[in-house]
């Protein structure tokens, strides 16, 4: 009997990193079941947060054991990307950041994430790593260390992104 594949929720921004999702779900399709979420935006057509949210953790969340946020370019400017980073929080299931090779840096060289993930690895919850030479192997690490990570120091608390930037 084939080993079943881990199912884990991909995250990233649509108009920028299609071109990466597509790569990573061709590479790792083997280990992985890759569930993204379409754009959200068109597929869920309303301006209630609360119903969002709901639909983001029913729909695209649970089932999965991991969210990886793929961090490019305009991603810490995302609002669904937000929202589906706390929907992850919300079930307690690992986060797992991987910046893309098109990151954008603030005036002191460094990598800017969405601040709610951000608030994740400074809290130890989060994990994160590099395009650049990422394997099955470094993955399947990494998704089973923040898989692991005790849900008490998820930091959650930030309000939800309301616009993009």
């Amino acid at each position: 009997m084939t080993p079943r594949r881990r199912k884990v929720f991909v995250s990233y921004h649509h108009g920028g990193d299609q071109a990466y999702y597509d790569e990573f779900s061709r590479f790792f399709h083997v280990e992985y079941e890759a569930v993204r979420d379409n754009s959200l935006q068109r597929i869920i057509q309303s301006n209630d947060t609360e119903y969002v949210m709901r639909q983001i953790r029913e729909q695209y969340i649970t089932g999965t054991s991991c969210t990886i946020v793929l961090i490019g370019e305009k991603s810490h400017e995302r609002k669904y990307l937000d929202w589906e980073i706390k929907a992850t929080l919300d079930k307690c299931h690992g986060l797992v950041g991987v910046v893309l090779p098109i990151h954008a840096k603030n005036s002191a060289g460094e990598i800017i994430v969405p601040d709610r993930f951000l608030d994740n690895v400074k809290s130890g919850y989060a994990v994160w790593t590099y395009w650049q030479g990422l394997t099955i192997n470094d993955l399947t690490q990494l998704i089973d260390t923040a898989i692991l990570r005790p849900s008490s120091q998820i930091n959650n608390i930030r309000p939800l992104r309301q616009r993009n930037g």
